[in-house]
């Protein structure tokens, strides 16, 4: 009888997607993700839609990591079981809980500082992403991981179950309003980081920048008309 992994691995949380568990694959400690039958989808729609995501996720964190973006290492694909298995980092904390963490100590000069640093790193990776033509599906502060080893600091971006390749520039800019939004609405004290976020993108897209970020401009003026109408 073959051995079913998940006797190696416990769960830790649930989402609307998906399961994850921890524990280990081959010695290396990793997290194994694991998607769920939606009974209120047709059976054969819910079944190419969760195979079409995991190849997405799959995908495209092979290709970041060839365009020297770092995302958790991909250890195995399932599609009979729906499952992924990759790397687990260890001792992270998500941009959203780091960002919580740092409003909640006292030294306003480290905290600005920590925020331009992560502002920025997250500028440059997205500026990386799309310069590979990826566009992430899913941008929020809980989808990017903050890893800290002997004072360094390191961004990782994770769950790409609805990320996709495009050159479009209007793809691009609805990704980073996407963050833009989630920013506003988990993390109201920090807006100015948004700014900061962009700045570093342009440093890495330079001229080609400049008609993503008109392409955001529109992208928001329909996102306010749309809230106005309701």
């Amino acid at each position: 009888m073959e051995t079913d992994i998940t006797d190696d691995f416990t769960l830790w949380k649930q989402g609307a997607e998906a399961r994850l568990f921890t524990g280990n694959y081959l010695g290396k400690s990793s997290v194994m993700k694991e998607r769920f039958t939606k009974s209120y989808r047709n059976s054969t729609l819910d079944a190419y839609l969760t195979k079409e995501r995991i190849k997405a996720e799959a995908k495209t964190l092979v290709r970041c990591r060839s365009a020297g973006i770092p995302t958790p290492t991909l250890y195995l694909v399932d599609f009979e079981r729906k499952r992924i298995v990759m790397e687990n980092l260890e001792n992270s904390l998500t941009v959203k809980d780091y960002i919580i963490q740092l409003s909640e100590t006292d030294d306003s000069n480290n905290n600005l500082n920590e925020l331009e640093f992560i502002s920025q790193e997250i500028g440059r990776l997205l500026g990386k992403m799309h310069s590979a033509n990826i566009i992430h599906g899913d941008l929020t502060t809980s989808n990017m991981l903050v890893t800290q080893d002997n004072g360094s600091v390191r961004l990782h971006l994770i769950d790409f179950g609805l990320s996709y390749v495009q050159q479009s520039s209007e793809d691009k800019a609805v990704d980073l309003y996407v963050l833009e939004r989630a920013l506003l609405s988990t993390h109201s004290n920090v807006a100015q980081m948004f700014g900061a976020i962009l700045n570093a993108y342009q440093l890495v897209f330079k001229d080609k920048a400049k008609e993503i970020l008109k392409k955001l401009s529109d992208v928001r003026a329909r996102g306010r008309k749309r809230d106005m109408i309701g």
